[in-house]
């Protein structure tokens, strides 16, 4: 059963969230000013009336006070403006350290935003070769590996250790797509099967292309406070975080840290795994999201592949999963990129998704976002109920 939480404990009252795209025809700047204002917008607030900016990093943007700069911006003045950088688990760890300053009294109104011209705001190797720095600088990226070849490695372990064909990959990557279809800010829309990911151009083998996610221009954002926030409010119910390495080769192979990230989040939340009724996973690649769903404890080892096909992760199944399409479909502009899955559960709670609503309408989600390579890890558990409902 559910722990009754305290009164002051941090909601969502606001979310906002651009479309992803190629070529947005915007700056990063701009796009974190769009996904702000809609937020601000949702939540009824005004720019001077936040006391906390905190703001993710962005590849295209070489400033080292992000936060600062989008505040001046937006015209706010606040009591603390800051950047943050943890790869790609920079947008739930940003929501969690609001949610923390929001708890303890010293922050009211927290906006948090990421975003980037990623696709758009420089060129392909540019990119490539900024992201691969995640890598080891003396026996990681000095051999030429990139982020791709990274994955890919875990990728190949993946499948000879559970005997598995690429196949099993790929049903993840047509979930995605399925769900996207359905939104209409995805970059990428139209279905796609197994044979089309199987057919797909290799980019780092195993991983074809559609294996990997796209990058995007892009951004999101959402507005923390105090208390239960009104009815459209989702509180932030149960917060884990793991650092178990950074370079994917000192990695353990059986546990990188989502297991013990998300088992904090669910028993701060007071809820198992069962009790979940939705879940935004991060799906930079298709290897990416089978091993976090295997070890949060969603679906057995060497079993998510299996179960997408089964239907398991659609609309209609037990455990709906990034309805918005995902990094894989919806696309990845950097921070944006997991704060995209963190706008789409709000927005499923509240009942405001339109075409892509759920049947029913769910409570209690999961969000796990991975930084690095599966290096940094952050879990966040959403409850729409009021502040010390029960089940």
């Amino acid at each position: 059963m559910p722990q009754e939480r305290k009164g002051d404990d941090a909601s969502i009252i606001g979310v906002g969230l651009t479309p992803f795209s190629r070529d947005s025809g915007l700056s990063a700047l701009e796009l974190q000013a769009d996904a702000a204002y809609q937020a601000l917008d949702d939540a009824g607030l005004g720019a001077p009336e936040v006391d906390t900016v905190i703001t993710g990093y962005a590849t295209t943007v070489n400033h080292i006070m992000p936060g600062n700069v989008l505040a001046e911006y937006l015209g706010a003045k606040p009591e603390r403006a800051f950047g943050m950088n943890v790869g790609g688990a920079t947008g739930l760890a940003m929501l969690a350290e609001a949610a923390r300053l929001v708890r303890s009294g010293d922050a009211r109104t927290v906006l948090v935003v990421g975003g980037e011209n990623r696709a758009s705001g420089q060129t392909r190797d540019a990119a490539i070769a900024t992201l691969a720095q995640v890598g080891h600088a003396s026996h990681e990226v000095a051999l030429g590996a990139n982020i791709p070849a990274y994955y890919a490695l875990l990728a190949s372990e993946y499948l000879h250790r559970h005997g598995l064909e690429r196949s099993e990959l790929a049903a993840l990557a047509v979930q995605m797509r399925t769900h996207a279809a359905e939104h209409p800010g995805a970059q990428f829309r139209t279905p796609i099967t197994v044979d089309d990911v199987l057919a797909a151009p290799p980019i780092a083998e195993p991983l074809g292309l559609l294996d990997c996610c796209p990058m995007s221009d892009g951004a999101a954002a959402v507005v923390i406070s105090r208390g239960d926030g009104g009815v459209r409010a989702v509180t932030i119910a149960g917060l884990g975080q793991a650092n178990d390495h950074q370079h994917v080769s000192e990695a353990d192979f059986s546990a990188f840290g989502a297991g013990a990230s998300a088992g904090s989040a669910l028993a701060e939340a007071g809820v198992g795994v069962e009790g979940l009724d939705i879940l935004g996973i991060y799906d930079s690649f298709t290897i990416t999201l089978a091993l976090l769903l295997e070890e949060i404890g969603i679906v057995d080892p060497g079993t998510a592949g299996t179960r997408a096909a089964e239907g398991l992760f659609a609309a209609d199944g037990r455990f709906p999963l990034n309805l918005h399409g995902g990094l894989l479909s919806y696309g990845h502009s950097g921070v944006a990129g997991g704060m995209a899955h963190l706008v789409e559960m709000v927005t499923q709670m509240r009942g405001e998704a339109a075409n892509r609503q759920l049947s029913t309408r769910p409570r209690r989600g999961l969000l796990h976002a991975d930084g690095g390579v599966l290096s940094a890890h952050v879990s966040v558990v959403l409850d729409r109920e009021p502040t010390g409902a029960g089940a």
